[in-house]
């Protein structure tokens, strides 16, 4: 009997290339852990043998209880926070529920924003037509809500330098977000615009509270989102960590 069409359209083909970049300990004590992920490494192992090299099964060589309290997508580098137990993974769990945590975000996006800032206020859906994608959809969407505000503009390539703060965690939320606000993330292949590649290695003129300067940008076909903050009460002895992981763009 052959499978059902719908099933057939959900099957995740992506193989992800070889990830030369090394996961980062920021912090780590006996109950958890602070790491910067590398762009272009999976969170977890996908069901596909070829992609079994991921954040979690890199980190279990050396700390084997570890497990994964969120995910950061293939392409978006940064902070993640790790438990090292199943009872830490359970109390933290009950923090990203609460949305006691704050997190923060940096990413390029194409062409310049108009507005200093603001709140994107979309529901998002999956689209089961368009799998791994997701749409904009009103009547079956979850709440999804992200505030911005703009770091810089560029005109070299023509980008906004933003700081996202996602009140929701949505699958592919900021990037979604930013397609809806007209100016993708730069590197996004999958809600991004015609026109959006970033060259290698750029300078770029820089417009902010300081005049004009100079920014270096490096690209190689990532995707211009990075984690940078990341706030939560620690799970054991309730001391409020804040910390910053620099955006390496």
């Amino acid at each position: 009997m052959s499978a059902p069409t719908d099933s057939l359209a959900k099957v995740d083909t992506f193989i992800a290339p070889p990830c030369e970049g090394q996961i980062k300990i920021l912090y780590q004590d006996s109950d958890i852990l602070l790491i910067d992920k590398p762009s272009g490494l999976l969170s977890l192992s996908g069901k596909n043998p070829l992609n079994l090299d991921s954040v979690h099964y890199r980190l279990v060589q050396d700390f084997p209880s570890a497990t994964l309290v969120h995910r950061l997508d293939f392409g978006t580098s940064g902070i993640m926070l790790v438990a090292r137990s199943k009872t830490v993974n359970g109390l933290l769990t009950k923090q990203f529920q609460a949305r006691t945590l704050e997190k923060r975000y940096t990413a390029l996006l194409h062409g310049h924003v108009a507005a200093d800032s603001g709140v994107i206020n979309l529901p998002i859906a999956k689209d089961i037509e368009h799998f791994p994608l997701q749409k904009i959809c009103h009547s079956t969407g979850k709440a999804a809500i992200s505030e911005y505000r703009v770091l810089e503009r560029l005109s070299e390539p023509f980008a906004t330098r933003v700081e996202f703060t996602p009140v929701s965690g949505r699958t592919h939320q900021l990037r979604l977000h930013s397609q809806q606000l007209g100016h993708s993330i730069l590197g996004c292949d999958l809600y991004g615009g015609v026109g959006e590649k970033v060259a290698d290695t750029v300078y770029a003129d820089t417009v902010d509270a300081h005049g004009l300067g100079t920014t270096k940008i490096t690209n190689h076909s990532r995707l211009m989102l990075h984690a940078t903050r990341l706030a939560f009460d620690h799970p054991i002895t309730g001391e409020r960590i804040d910390w910053i992981c620099d955006c390496p763009f």
